[in-house]
């Protein structure tokens, strides 16, 4: 089985409940915490290594998952990192990811970013043209290593999630080929600093057709550039866009599939001509994470449980209930899978609003105060969008490595009332 469709089954979820429960890492009032398995997120890097062309720099989303010591586990194992902030740049930075392989990417930046960007040398792609007459101002004042490029919206259209869709007519992101497409081969030939195209469509509830389309168009784009400007490209930024298996009956596109496309409808993209650039997020971090929540209370007469994660860790399955699905197992106080017969149950998190529901009419065997809830596929877009709704402190993240033998390493501590005054003051 590929990698990126080999997530962390509930057996082996038992087993590292287990491993926490003993360690010092699980106090006896913790109500819940996170896991990333480590050793995971690595082979996820590697199986993109060893299937795109060795020029290829795989820049994974900080926003997927925003941990400083995951992402230096992430550049330790050969991977860039992609900010679409400039605080994820310093994100990045502070988990030792060399400059020039932090890709930086944001609809608004100021020209204090795109200065602070410049001076560091990071590989800056423009969002609109307005942006590169900004960034012309500034390098007329200074000199960068820099590699810019300007992002396209290859106007694709959206996928089943329309939210999370960003190469529509009306997206924010890009310069719109359709109607700007002289004026992106024109900008090329105006400034020689302009040496890459990125586009992105985005990711879950996107098809591989759609990445494809995508592809297809920057090549052309690419094309006209270097036939009107007489000189290479030097990069081409493909974006992220592969969607993950959250629940048993998803099927995924792996990045095997991704290549073989590409090399059937874009062939001279992934040649080895030029250099490519991935901004691979959810596909490498959502499999690699599972959430432990102890479950609280029970109202029987619902069909209901009350754990201590919801809507804080999980905004888009609570407030996108048709778009968004986790997977839920349940085991008991020691770690131990609970099996027999299953119910519809309600999973409700302790936010105070009706709407802090994460699961509706879940499968699962009889529960109790006390046993632990098992939230599959976390590892991305979850700590990261934490909200702040009632002020609860984030749960604390171990990072779980399966070799040489399974253990589990402190990611982020957890926060406590404490630190949470600290925050609102």
């Amino acid at each position: 089985m590929d990698v990126f469709q080999d997530r962390i089954g509930t057996d082996q979820a038992s087993r590292i409940l287990q491993l926490a429960l003993q360690s010092e890492g699980v106090q006896e009032a913790t109500t819940s915490f996170l896991i990333h398995d480590l050793s995971r997120m690595q082979q996820r890097i590697e199986s993109l290594q060893a299937v795109f062309p060795p020029n290829c720099l795989h820049a994974l989303a900080i926003k997927a998952n925003p941990l400083v010591a995951v992402l230096r586990h992430a550049a330790q194992a050969g991977a860039g990192l992609e900010a679409a902030s400039i605080e994820e740049v310093h994100l990045a930075l502070a988990a030792d990811c060399r400059p020039e392989r932090i890709v930086f990417d944001s609809p608004a930046k100021t020209v204090a970013e795109i200065e602070s960007a410049l001076e560091l040398g990071v590989l800056l792609n423009a969002n609109s043209l307005p942006e590169l007459e900004r960034i012309e101002t500034c390098l007329s004042r200074m000199t960068s290593t820099s590699r810019i490029g300007i992002r396209v919206n290859p106007e694709c259209g959206a996928g089943s999630i329309a939210e999370t869709s960003v190469a529509s007519k009306t997206s924010k992101f890009g310069v719109r080929l359709s109607e700007h497409r002289s004026q992106l081969i024109a900008a090329f030939e105006k400034y020689s600093w302009l040496t890459g195209l990125h586009v992105h469509v985005g990711s879950q509830g996107c098809s591989l057709k759609m990445l494809a389309d995508a592809a297809v168009e920057i090549q052309t784009l690419r094309e006209q550039i270097e036939a009107a400007s007489q000189r290479k490209l030097q990069f081409i930024d493909l974006g992220g866009g592969l969607p993950t298996a959250y629940l048993g009956d998803d099927t995924p596109p792996s990045p095997a599939d991704y290549m073989q496309t590409l090399r059937q409808r874009a062939p001279k993209l992934v040649d080895g001509s030029l250099d490519l650039v991935t901004e691979f997020g959810r596909s490498v971090q959502a499999g690699c994470g599972i959430t432990f929540s102890k479950v609280e209370y029970l109202r029987p007469e619902q069909s209901m449980l009350i754990t201590h994660v919801g809507a804080d860790l999980l905004m888009r399955p609570a407030y996108m209930p048709a778009n968004w699905k986790h997977a839920f197992a349940l085991c008991d106080a020691s770690g131990q899978l609970k099996e027999g017969a299953q119910s519809e149950t309600t999973i409700a998190g302790p936010l105070c609003f009706s709407g802090d529901i994460i699961g509706r009419q879940v499968p699962l065997p009889a529960a109790q105060p006390g046993d632990w809830l098992v939230i599959r596929d976390t590892g991305a877009y979850t700590v990261g969008m934490w909200s702040r709704h009632c002020s609860r402190s984030i749960p604390s993240v171990l990072g779980y490595q399966a070799t040489p033998s399974p253990n589990l390493v402190s990611l982020r501590q957890a926060e406590t009332p404490q630190s949470m005054v600290q925050f609102w003051s």
